[in-house]
């Protein structure tokens, strides 16, 4: 009975401690507010939007420790829109992410599944777009570079995240194209490094996709993950801030080379706009971007902060070279460490491209294309993390 009794004991104790060595954690964040805009194909706008500046999500996500300095991980997260209630990538259960892997303090992170890519990671928290101060509005040109609010989401990945070692970390990753006898076809690599030491911040990548968009492989159309249909999309992109007392300034700068492109997706309209689009215009050609963003931003007290970014974005396409002039401007005003309201304005400007090309009309990221090569957006709304 005394043996009973002391296996009991010790099997409760075990299960106790098994139990607090694991976690399970729901979080989210929800971004809506009201934004005017002055053109939407040919019309001023008034409407009330879902992730103007952040994606809203919510999700699950856990760690169990397993031992010697090795964990579990599991993340599972959604997007969706606030103002309907629909989902963000359409079809997708887990469309914002969903991967599993094994973390060791001294060798690494191994995921694996539906994952942002490695340069979002590392480069994209160096420009205005990927951050609250910022954000989605405020990406460059057609998303063309990835380094927004993680729009894309890349199928089938595995993913390896090392330890920082003196200020540096790398990442690498692969995703599959899951395809019999079509290794080759819509699959992604890429590889991301980053430094980090007092007030520097460093960081460069390369990330490739190939027929993205065409079948069920690694970046899909059906569920508008893929920014722009085509045979090849290349990105190099580099850059760094310094921060000194309340004030934060960046430099970055992006390529972004697309092989025989036929569509770009419309962030507005939840389509594809490209061959024979009578109201925002074809694409169909080899396209070239480079962006260069200068970006800061400066606490003016514990709770109000001011920021603001331009981006000059050079391109070519079938023989013209398009130019774009992006700038934002935002105000953010914390009422506690979760809830926040913002007001911020972006002005989009294009010229050289060829009229009868998607490219010739002015697009803020989030909105439906201008009618012309200009579009202003102004936006106030309330974030709430939880």
């Amino acid at each position: 009975m005394k043996r009973t009794l002391l296996v009991a004991a010790l099997s409760g104790a075990f299960s106790i401690s098994a139990y607090a060595q694991s976690s399970v954690t729901l979080y989210g964040l929800i971004d809506a507010g009201l934004v005017y805009t002055n053109n939407q194909y040919g019309s001023h706008n008034w409407q009330e939007n879902s992730s103007s500046t952040q994606n809203t999500v919510f999700g699950l996500k856990g760690t169990e420790d397993l031992g010697g300095g090795l964990s579990a991980v599991f993340k599972l997260e959604q997007g969706f829109l606030l103002n309907n209630g629909a989902q963000a990538f359409s079809g997708d259960g887990f469309g914002s992410q969903a991967w599993v892997g094994l973390q060791s303090e001294s060798y690494g992170t191994v995921t694996f599944g539906r994952q942002f890519d490695v340069m979002n990671d590392l480069v994209g928290p160096l420009t205005a777009e990927l951050n609250t101060w910022g954000g989605s509005m405020a990406a460059h040109p057609f998303e063309n570079d990835n380094l927004a609010a993680n729009s894309v989401v890349i199928n089938n990945t595995v993913k390896y995240a090392s330890p920082t070692y003196h200020g540096v970390t790398f990442e690498t990753m692969y995703g599959f194209s899951n395809q019999a006898g079509a290794f080759a076809n819509n699959r992604s690599y890429g590889f991301a490094v980053s430094y980090a030491q007092g007030p520097i911040n460093l960081a460069a990548g390369y990330l490739q996709f190939s027929n993205a968009g065409t079948g069920s492989g690694a970046v899909t159309s059906s569920d508008a993950s893929a920014n722009f249909i085509s045979q090849r999309q290349r990105i190099w992109s580099l850059g760094g801030n310094y921060t000194f007392g309340p004030a934060t300034v960046g430099l970055v700068w992006s390529h972004s080379q697309i092989d025989n492109a036929s569509g770009v997706f419309s962030f507005g309209t939840g389509t594809y706009l490209g061959s024979g689009d009578s109201s925002a215009g074809s694409l169909a050609g080899s396209l070239r971007f480079d962006n260069f963003e200068i970006n800061g931003k400066y606490a003016l007290t514990p709770a109000l902060s001011v920021s603001g970014a331009y981006t000059y974005t050079h391109g070519a396409y079938n023989g013209s070279s398009p130019g774009w002039n992006t700038a934002m401007l935002q105000t953010d005003y914390s009422l506690s460490k979760r809830t926040d309201v913002y007001l911020e304005g972006v002005y989009q400007s294009v010229h050289g491209a060829p009229a009868d090309s998607v490219l010739s009309h002015a697009m803020i990221n989030t909105l439906s294309p201008s009618s012309s090569d200009t579009q202003v957006a102004v936006t106030v709304g309330l974030r709430h993390a939880f």
